[in-house]
């Protein structure tokens, strides 16, 4: 059985964008190393990449001047960070929960390093 983690390729797709401007391609490239999938559905991502810039955590724009045809570069806007900060504390809140789970499910005693906060499963609220 493999844990996945509901709507985990939209904190990544804003991760690797934190990184610098992004074309689409170079994003399909980079994001299975990030979720741990050797496929990613490309309709997906471009599916993902346009609710994110509807949502404004995103912005677009062609770029002829990059080699080849020109190419729809994406960039994080200042609000796409503010929510991927969200994203970072609920899911190292997440990691501490399910390190305690295992822990205590194997006989141990692990205590958190941080206090964990309340996860909630949806997309954190800026």
């Amino acid at each position: 059985m493999r844990a996945r983690v509901e709507r985990f390729g939209e904190p990544a797709l804003l991760a690797l964008l934190a990184q610098g401007p992004t074309h689409g391609y170079e994003l399909l490239e980079r994001l299975p190393a990030l979720v741990g999938d050797e496929r990613v559905d490309v309709g997906n991502v471009y599916r993902a990449l346009r609710a994110l810039e509807d949502e404004g955590l995103v912005s677009s724009e062609w770029r002829a001047d990059l080699p080849g045809p020109a190419k729809r570069t994406y960039t994080l806007t200042d609000e796409g960070r503010v929510v991927l900060d969200l994203w970072r504390g609920s899911l190292g809140a997440l990691r501490d929960e399910i390190a305690v789970f295992l822990d205590q499910s194997e006989g141990g005693d692990h205590v958190p390093n941080a206090p964990t906060a309340q996860v909630d499963a949806t997309r954190p609220q800026p």
